[in-house]
C-alpha cells in the first residue's frame, strides 16, 4: 500500500501563499499527473510529498502515518534534469543506493552480497533499456538514455511513490514517446504509486490514471500574496486505467496517444 493523504493543506513562504487549503486522496498504485500555469506552486507540493519541503498548515499522510521530516527510501524522484552522479558508470549509479542503505558505515558491499546486489542492477538495467551499458559513464549516453538510467536510480530502491518533475521536458518528441511507453510499462509492473507534475497535458492524459489541474483563482498582483493556488479540476481518466492492467484507451506499442 502506498495511498496519500492530503488534508487542508496550505504552503506560505512569510506573506506569500503558494498553495491554499489543498485536500485530495491518492489511491495505492494511481498514476497522478499534476497541471497548471508555471508558478502556481505543482513542485511546491511534490516537495512536500518527498519531504523536502513542510506544509505550513494541513498535514500529508502516507498509508495514514504522518510522512517522515526528510526525504526516504520510500519515496523515489526523477527530475527534469538528470539526477546521475557523472563520475559513476550506469551500473555504480543504480547500485550506489542500495549500497548506502545496506552498509552505510562503509558505503560498499562485498562478496556474495553484492555480486546478489549487481545481478539485480543488471535486471533493473535491462528493464530500462539499457542493457550492454553497464560500464558506460552517463557523459557517454544520449538524453534520452540519462532519463533512462535516471528511472532505474530510482526504482532500484523499491520506493513506494515515485515522484517525477517534469522529467520528459528536455527530450526530443520521438525520445519522449518512446520513454512515455517504457514509464507506462514500468508503472504496470511495479508496485508503486506515481505523481508526475508537468506542463504537457497531452503527456498528463497519456500517462496518468487522474489528472488535477492547480490554479490561482485570484491572481491580479495585489492578490498574489493572499490567496494560494487551489484545486480548479479533477478529472479521472475513462476507461479507468489499472495498474497491471491494459486498456482498449491505452495505444499499441508504438502508435501514437489520442490526443
Amino acid at each position: 500500500m502506498s495511498a496519500i493523504s492530503v488534508e487542508n493543506v496550505w504552503k506560505e513562504y512569510g506573506d506569500q501563499v503558494v498553495l491554499e487549503n489543498l485536500s485530495l486522496q491518492i489511491a495505492d498504485r494511481a498514476f497522478v499527473a499534476l497541471v497548471g500555469p508555471s508558478g502556481c506552486g505543482k513542485t511546491t507540493f511534490l516537495r512536500m510529498i518527498l519531504g523536502q519541503e513542510r506544509p505550513t498548515r494541513g498535514r500529508i499522510l502516507l498509508d495514514g502515518q504522518p510522512l517522515p521530516p526528510e526525504p526516504g527510501p520510500d519515496r523515489g524522484v526523477v527530475y527534469q534534469r538528470y539526477s546521475v552522479f557523472p563520475h559513476l558508470t550506469v551500473g555504480g549509479n543504480v547500485m550506489l543506493g542500495p549500497e548506502l542503505r545496506g552498509a552505510r558505515l562503509t558505503g560498499r558491499r562485498f562478496g556474495a552480497a553484492r555480486r546478489r546486489l549487481a545481478d539485480e542492477a543488471r535486471a533493473m538495467i535491462a528493464a530500462v533499456g539499457l542493457a550492454g551499458s553497464e560500464d558506460k559513464y552517463p557523459a557517454q549516453l544520449s538524453g534520452g538514455m540519462q532519463q533512462r538510467l535516471a528511472l532505474a536510480q530510482a526504482l532500484m530502491m523499491r520506493p513506494r511513490v515515485l515522484l517525477l518533475d517534469e522529467p520528459f521536458g528536455a527530450l526530443d518528441p520521438g525520445i519522449r514517446a518512446d520513454i512515455h511507453q517504457l514509464m507506462k510499462r514500468l508503472w504496470n509492473e511495479v508496485p508503486m504509486t506515481a505523481v508526475m507534475v508537468t506542463h504537457d497535458l497531452r503527456e498528463a492524459f497519456t500517462l496518468a490514471t487522474r489528472v488535477i489541474a492547480l490554479e490561482r483563482l485570484r491572481d491580479r498582483p495585489e492578490e498574489r500574496e493572499r490567496y494560494g493556488a487551489r484545486i480548479t479540476r479533477d478529472i479521472s481518466i475513462w476507461p479507468p486505467r489499472v495498474a497491471g492492467q491494459r486498456t482498449s484507451f491505452d495505444p499499441p506499442e508504438g502508435a501514437e496517444p489520442p490526443l
